[in-house]
């Protein structure tokens, strides 16, 4: 059972997210929007209303949590979305992959671009989607394969950002959500 929770508002719907404990001392707040059909669509209403007018030709996000805002974001913008695997199938063909570290597992996790979605996306302008970016390091790993595919990043875009908000002022989101630090010894 969670205790502590923190309440978030997007576009009138409201959502208490559990506190999780990801190391000694630092909590943060936990979206997943799976099977949330109600938040993801407002969500992805209002970000397609941000991200209009950018040029914007594909879509792409990382397995898993995001992959139903890319969904619905590509149904109210009217664009093809890619989702890059976090296991490599015998029918991607010549994937490309780049290295990322879970900030809720603390592991490393590779990310690959199918063969198929890597003609998609070359020399395309592209928008990188994501539920929470916090740590960057899975924009990061979605940034190295998109360079590595020749597309053009125009748009990076989330429902929240979390953590230090100086390194996110050129994210495209909804809203910030906070760490909680326990200093005390």
């Amino acid at each position: 059972m969670v205790d502590e929770c923190y309440s978030v508002e997007i576009a009138g719907i409201k959502r208490d997210l559990p506190l999780m404990e990801i190391k000694p001392g630092v909590k943060i707040a936990i979206l997943n929007i799976l099977g949330d059909y109600e938040f993801v669509n407002a969500a992805s209403v209002e970000l397609a209303a941000l991200l209009a007018n950018r040029g914007i030709e594909v879509l792409v996000t990382a397995e898993a949590k995001s992959i139903p805002l890319a969904h619905a974001l590509s149904t109210a913008m009217e664009l093809p979305y890619v989702v890059l695997r976090k296991t490599h199938k015998p029918y991607m063909g010549a994937a490309l992959q780049s290295e990322t570290l879970s900030i809720t597992t603390g592991k490393p996790q590779t990310l690959f671009l199918d063969e198929k979605d890597r003609r998609l996306v070359a020399g395309k302008c592209i928008a990188i989607i994501d539920d929470v970016i916090s740590t960057g390091s899975t924009l990061q790993g979605m940034r190295l394969i998109m360079n590595k595919a020749d597309a053009q990043i125009v748009a990076e875009a989330a429902i929240f950002t979390e953590g230090d908000r100086a390194q996110w002022y050129d994210i495209v989101a909804l809203g910030h959500l906070p760490v909680w630090v326990d200093d005390s010894p």
